[in-house]
Parts: C-alpha cells; structure tokens; sequence
C-alpha cells in the first residue's frame, strides 16, 4: 500500500432504497464454503463502514458480513431532504435488516451506530442473536463542545471557506485516536466531507444529532433481548470509558466489557487485530453457546 493513498478494502457498494432513501450497503462472504453466520457492522459519526473494513474482511472468512453507510453519510445519500436524525436511522436500520432478509443476525456497532442498533431493537422489534457495543453513544452526557457547538450554529459553519473546513474535519477526526493515525488514513476517513455535497452534509449530521432521540432507547435498556457485549478504548478521548461501566449496569445480566489499553475512541481503525481478535472470540462463544 502506497504511504500517501489509502486503499478501501470494501466491495463496491450495492445501492438499495429504504423509505426513499439511497443507501449504500456492502456485502463480503467466505469463499468457497458456506457461512456459520451473519454478521452486520454499524458505523458511527462522522464515519462510515470504512471504519469496520478490517473487520469485515477478517470476519467474512467464516461468516456473512453486511455493512452500510447511513444515509448523509459514506457513499448513501446526502440529499438534504432526506432526515438524518438518529429516531429515522434507527428505523431505518430494523427495515434495512427486513430487506436483506436476516434472521437474527449478530450486529456490531460502534458510536451512534449503538445508538442505532439498540434503537431498532428495542423501539422496532429488530431481533439480533448478540449485540457488541464499542465507544458507543447511548448514555447522557454525549456530544464534545465542539459537536454542540457545530450542532447550535450549523449554518455558520457551512460557510467556512473549502480549504479550512478540510482542515477542521481532518483535525477533528484525528482526535479521536490516542495516538496519531496515518495521514493518508485520516485523508481517506475524511474525503465523503468534502466538496460541494460533503461540506454542508457534515455539519447537517452534526445538527440532527440529538439526546432527545436517545432517551426512549436509554430507558428500555432493561428489555434487551439478546446478549451484550461492551468494547471500550480506555483512552477514549470522546466518551469517557467509565460509561462502559454505566452501561453495564443499565443492561440485563451485567454484560462483559472488553476494555483496550492505549487505545482512543476508534478501536476498529486504531487496533484492528485486538478488535477482530475480541470479535473472533464473541461470535465462537455465542456460537458454542447457540441451541442445536
């Protein structure tokens, strides 16, 4: 791999429409045999299912991987008119797993994705065989002064001139790592941002993202149906790891957390053999542990 590019390790997405909304949706199986299972990845802000790409290729050895970019961001839609609150993502995500007709599947979400994923659990009958959740967003407080700022004056900050919005968005990405990601890889997470589209497409996800959304799925926490699993950078710079703890208590049977020593708050890029070495060993538990 070139120093100065970054190289998807995705499929070229397949577009299919969900409540009239573009969504990009990436597929990978094993080759030559059949899958033990399915799996399906959920990204956060402000990424997209470029951040699970190691994962998904690890993963897609043994099982069906799916993957999607949520509308307003990735390769989906940025039309403005399309809603990009969490409350429509989350209904979104149960209707997209009727489409690919999955029975139970395993999900994995990190950051809003959690949000996400447990709000079509719990508020749209989405029936999962496991649930791991990583630095996700879930629990009050969420959202830097940063974010709220962006969230509060989102049109100021559509208007800042091409060039300094780059850099903010670089900037703002890179931070969310303990220690510092690859220029290229910072390049590549940030490029759907930029440009004509992905300027105003940023900030517009920024203000639609709100707790009011997050609350009805923060008191149903007790009503998980399926079991959990909790990853977690201890150095998460965005959402303190002490939520882990937090959430563990809010959620049925004490799950296990999984914690990452020197890591930030994206795990999936920063470390991505301990990811798929603690995801390896979730879904050969809970296949060993599966009914025959």
């Amino acid at each position: 791999m070139s120093k100065s590019t970054w190289e998807s390790r995705l499929p070229e997405p397949v577009h299919v429409t969900v409540d009239g909304a573009s969504i990009a949706t990436y597929v990978l199986a094993p080759e030559g045999r059949d899958p033990v299972g399915d799996v399906v990845l959920c990204h956060g802000t402000p990424w997209s299912a470029e951040v699970w790409a190691e994962a998904a290729r690890h993963l897609s050895g043994d099982h069906r991987v799916f993957m999607w970019d949520m509308p307003g961001y990735g390769r989906s839609t940025r039309d403005p008119s399309v809603p990009v609150d969490l409350a429509s993502q989350m209904s979104r995500f149960a209707r997209l797993l009727a489409h690919w007709r999955l029975d139970r599947p395993h999900v994995v979400a990190h950051d809003i994705g959690g949000a996400v994923a447990l709000g079509a659990h719990l508020l749209h009958d989405a029936e999962y065989a496991g649930l791991f959740l990583w630095d996700v967003v879930t629990l009050d407080p969420w959202g830097s002064p940063f974010f709220r700022l962006v969230a509060d004056h989102a049109d100021v900050f559509t208007k800042l001139p091409a060039a300094l919005h780059a850099a903010l968005v670089k900037e703002y990405i890179a931070g969310a790592a303990r220690h510092q990601l690859a220029p290229a890889r910072v390049d590549a997470l940030s490029q759907p941002w930029r440009g004509t589209s992905g300027q105003p497409a940023f900030y517009r996800q920024i203000a639609a993202l709100r707790p009011v959304h997050t609350r009805p799925v923060v008191e149903r926490l007790r009503q998980v149906r399926c079991a959990v699993t909790i990853g977690w950078g201890e150095q998460d710079p965005w959402i303190p790891v002490d939520q882990a703890t937090r959430l563990q208590d809010l959620l049925p049977g004490s799950p296990p957390v999984v914690t990452l020593d020197e890591v930030g708050h994206l795990a999936p890029v920063e470390t991505p053999s301990r990811v798929c070495l603690a995801l390896g060993d979730w879904l050969a538990r809970s296949t060993h542990a599966r009914p025959s």
